[in-house]
């Protein structure tokens, strides 16, 4: 295979590292170095037409112990960019070629040093930005997944393997291989821990993506004040004009390790303006896809605000976290504020009361994943839930005596969804896409 060569760090730093990968990775190291590479870590200098270019260390990995299964080597030259660039151009003009993005973790997925979920794990851990996505990626990649889906392919295989016994018999009437109240109990136990991994993914979307939070209220209450405080700064446009926010506006915030989403909506009030309609049909939109719904009510009216859009209020937010959030204490007192409801006075304006909604957010919400397993990538919910319909078909026709020809077909349907998950049957253009998204030199 051929030797591809990267920049595998972020540029900037004081160290910058170009990784090899392949059968002439060594050899092409040796090449540009004045030294010969004895030992796995060596002091060398990379040499530009007989000149040094900088003191480097290289480490070397000879196959198949390396991160690809293949030779492999990295160098640690200064974090230069020219030093980093001018590497790079010497090691192609002696005929390395440049890597794509992910091609060293798509050749150790080919090389069965790593399945396909827990090579997707590696990019979700590169761009880990809290401690509960960190867990969450450590947790894919350590295999966790992958043997849940292992153990629940080897069920299926066996209640298969007995539907065919038994059909490579069917001549001899007496024998009976696969007794069906036994296989229906078996489907529906993998079924419950198929719907375990798709019940997860609500949790690990949340903390791959944010907790989603609709920040919403009527207009000029203080919505986008308090999104720029809560972000630390001036992301949305803070006017005294009401109806200013006729879209959504979003962005993320970790707090204390949680990472949250905060979606600013268009104020809620009765107007025959047509672009501000469809902007608060939109903040009912946003409120039904949130976790966590902060009401912004203006101490000054929070009493009739209160009492005109409660009902609305709720029956938007049945299921949801409901957060009141009273603003502008720093001009007025809230009149009235409702018992028994999380509630919290601030002044967005003049960043009061802020640090308490914070806590209020992270006591809401619990997103340190547990020992259990939890789906995060779109690809394997898909997977899962075509796995789920292929075995309440084939659970359908056990029940309805159908023959085991066709109940095993939907069981190897189900196989092969669980292991398109991990990568045993996949296709090209499915890896192509997974590791496009890659970095370059990972």
């Amino acid at each position: 295979m051929e030797t591809i060569c990267a920049i595998a760090t972020a540029p900037g730093g004081a160290i910058g590292i170009v990784r090899l990968s392949g059968d002439d990775a060594i050899n092409f190291t040796e090449r540009i170095l004045d030294r010969n590479l004895l030992e796995k870590v060596t002091y060398a200098h990379i040499l530009d037409n007989g000149e040094i270019l900088d003191e480097v260390i290289v480490t070397i990995f000879r196959q198949p112990y390396s991160y690809t299964g293949e030779n492999s080597a990295e160098i640690s030259c200064h974090g230069s960019p020219y030093i980093l660039q001018r590497t790079m151009e010497i090691l192609i003009d002696h005929g390395c070629k440049l890597a794509k993005p992910g091609e060293f973790t798509q050749r150790a997925f080919l090389n069965h040093k790593m399945d396909l979920s827990r090579a997707e794990a590696v990019a979700d851990l590169i761009a880990a930005t809290s401690k509960a996505q960190q867990r969450m990626a450590m947790q894919q990649m350590r295999g966790d997944f992958s043997k849940s889906l292992g153990e629940l392919r080897d069920q299926l295989l066996h209640i298969t393997s007995l539907l065919e016994l038994e059909l490579d018999f069917s001549d001899h009437e007496d024998l009976k291989f696969a007794d069906r109240s036994e296989l229906i109990a078996l489907t529906k136990t993998i079924e419950r821990k198929v719907d375990s991994l798709l019940n997860s993914f609500k949790l690990g979307n949340a903390i791959k993506h944010g907790v989603p939070v609709a920040i919403v209220g009527k207009t000029n209450a203080g919505k986008s004040t308090l999104l720029n405080a809560l972000l630390g700064e001036e992301r949305a446009l803070v006017s005294d004009v009401n109806g200013t926010t006729r879209d959504t506006i979003e962005d993320t915030v970790n707090i204390d390790g949680t990472l949250f989403r905060f979606i600013d909506t268009a104020g809620i009030r009765k107007t025959e303006d047509i672009v501000e309609t469809m902007g608060i049909e939109r903040t009912f939109e946003t409120i039904a896809k949130a976790d966590i719904v902060l009401w912004i009510i203006d101490s000054q009216d929070s009493k009739d605000t209160f009492l005109e859009m409660e009902h609305q209020m709720r029956q938007h937010c049945d299921s949801k976290k409901l957060i009141y959030v009273f603003n502008k204490t720093d001009l007025h007192s809230p009149q009235f504020i409702p018992e028994g409801i999380f509630t919290v006075s601030i002044s967005a304006k003049m960043n009061k009361g802020v640090d308490m909604l914070r806590n209020l957010l992270k006591a809401s919400v619990s997103l340190v994943p547990a020992e259990d397993i939890i789906v995060s990538n779109v690809r394997h919910y898909e997977a899962l839930c075509e796995a789920k319909s292929l075995l309440e078909r084939a659970q359908s026709g056990l029940i309805n005596h159908l023959s085991g020809e066709f109940v095993s077909q939907d069981l190897r349907a189900c196989i092969q969804s669980l292991s398109e998950i991990v990568g045993d049957i996949t296709s090209q253009s499915v890896l192509n896409n997974i590791f496009s998204h890659f970095c370059v030199g990972k």
